[in-house]
C-alpha cells in the first residue's frame, strides 16, 4: 500500500485498540488515545525505510534518504545471508527485514527502552519523529505542497505540546506501567502496532509480505504471506484509494467514539 493508506490504517488500528480497552473496562486516558493514534499513524510508514522512494525517505531531507539507503543495503544483506533454497534472488532489500513481525517488536522495544532511559528529551525525540511522519501520511496533500521546514516545525511544536499534556498527572505517562521509572514505557506499543499494520496492509497487495521471517514456510524463509491472489490488489490502485482508505476512516471514527464511550 501507499503511505497515506498505511497511516490511516495505523491510526484506525490504535483507535480500535482504544475501543477494545474501553469495552473491557480499562479505557485509555484521552491523551493516550490521541497521541497513540498519531504515533501509530507515523509508525505505519516506518517499515518502508528500506525503500528509497517511499514517503519516509522524503520526510527528513537528506538524513532520511541516506538512512533509507543504509537500511535497504542492510536488509538486502540479511536477505542474502538467510534466504532458503526456495527464496528467489533479488537486487534490493525492499519488503524484507523491515517488513517482519520480528523487526516491529524490536523497534517497539527499542523505543520503549529509549523513552525510559532517556527521559523527557528521548520522549520528545520519539514524538517529533512520529508527528512528522503522521503529518506526511495523514495530511499528505498539504505536506507535499509545503516546505519540509514547515512540516518539521509542526512536528516539533506538536511533540512539545503533547509531551506537556502527557506529563500532567492522570494523563497517561504511566498508562499500563505504573512502577517507578516506567513512565512512557507504553510508547513502544503503538510503534509495534503501526509496523504490524503496515505489514498486513502490504500482505494484501500483489507481492505479499514476509511477516513471519525467519520461520520456514514451503521451503522459504521469506515466504510472502497474503490472501489468495484473486483477492490481492496493486499498491495505489482504485481498491486502495476508493475502498480501503474510506473504510479506514470509517473504522477509525467508530473506534474513536467507542474508546471515548460516546456510543
Amino acid at each position: 500500500m501507499m503511505g497515506p493508506a498505511h497511516s490511516l490504517s495505523g491510526a484506525a488500528a490504535w483507535l480500535g485498540v482504544g475501543a477494545a480497552a474501553a469495552g473491557v473496562g480499562h479505557p485509555m486516558p484521552w491523551p493516550v488515545l490521541v497521541i497513540g493514534a498519531l504515533i501509530c499513524a507515523g509508525a505505519a510508514l516506518a517499515p518502508d525505510l528500506d525503500h528509497k522512494s517511499a514517503t519516509i525517505s522524503r520526510s527528513f531531507g537528506p538524513l532520511s534518504r541516506i538512512l533509507c539507503g543504509i537500511i535497504d543495503q542492510l536488509s538486502h544483506a540479511v536477505y542474502k545471508a538467510t534466504r532458503a533454497k526456495g527464496d528467489p534472488r533479488r537486487n534490493g532489500g525492499h519488503r524484507t527485514l523491515t517488513h517482519t513481525a520480528l523487526w516491529a517488536v524490536l523497534i517497539g522495544a527499542g523505543a520503549s527502552a529509549l523513552a525510559v532511559a532517556g527521559g523527557r528529551w528521548a520522549v520528545l525525540g520519539i514524538l517529533f519523529v512520529h508527528m512528522v511522519l503522521a503529518v506526511e501520511g495523514l495530511l499528505w496533500r498539504a505536506a507535499r505542497t509545503s516546505s519540509d521546514v514547515l512540516v518539521w516545525l509542526l512536528g516539533a511544536t506538536s511533540a512539545w505540546i503533547l509531551a506537556g499534556i502527557l506529563d500532567r498527572p492522570g494523563n497517561g505517562s504511566t498508562w499500563l506501567f505504573t512502577g517507578t521509572g516506567q513512565e512512557y514505557l507504553w510508547l513502544g506499543l503503538p510503534i509495534v502496532l503501526g509496523a504490524l499494520v503496515h505489514d498486513i496492509g502490504d500482505a494484501l497487495t500483489v507481492s505479499g509480505c514476509p511477516i513471519l521471517w525467519p520461520l520456514p514456510i514451503a521451503r522459504k524463509r521469506w515466504y510472502p504471506l497474503g490472501p489468495p491472489k484473486a483477492m490481492r490488489f496493486r499498491a495505489g490502485s482504485r481498491v486502495e484509494v476508493k475502498v480501503l482508505m474510506p473504510a479506514f476512516m470509517l473504522l477509525g471514527g467508530v473506534g474513536g467514539l467507542g474508546a471515548l464511550d460516546l456510543f
